[in-house]
């Protein structure tokens, strides 16, 4: 299990990053009122909300491989990885959907692909609630 859930919280990553560089490549160059969109507080404030939320959840993930590669017990950093990772997932996706407005739910631009694998990563591997229950038992237990 503590494997899977380091390869979902990889997967999860991958997803987020997908939806991340696609909105901020959209931002760059859909203009509104003369000027590119991620010019406006509003949309940099999500990409950066974005890039923060993906690096914070990179580095529970990394350091769950790096625990497994040691030969250490992973059980808790697996979870915190699987869980914080692929609830970040749904939101980045969502915001990135939210970047490209209406165009982010259309099959022309790869958000709502993005915005739908996401949901999956906080089901495969046990639920987001199962995630909090591991970590609970092993954070109760130290």
């Amino acid at each position: 299990l503590d494997g899977g859930r380091i390869s979902i919280a990889s997967l999860a990553l991958g997803i987020a990053k997908g939806a991340y560089e696609t909105a901020k490549a959209y931002s760059k160059e859909r203009e509104q009122f003369g000027k590119a969109i991620s010019q406006f507080q509003a949309i940099a404030f999500k990409l950066a909300d974005m890039h923060t939320s993906i690096e914070a959840a990179d580095l529970l993930t990394l350091q769950a491989c790096f625990l497994k590669e040691s030969g250490k017990p992973v059980t808790k950093e697996s979870a915190m990885a699987k869980y914080q990772a692929s609830e970040m997932c749904v939101r980045v996706a969502t915001e990135g959907v939210q970047v490209l407005g209406g165009y982010g739910y259309t099959k022309d631009f790869p958000a709502e692909k993005f915005y739908r694998d996401s949901k999956l990563c906080t089901i495969g591997e046990g639920t987001s609630e199962i995630q909090k229950l591991v970590i609970s038992r092993e954070i109760i237990n130290e």
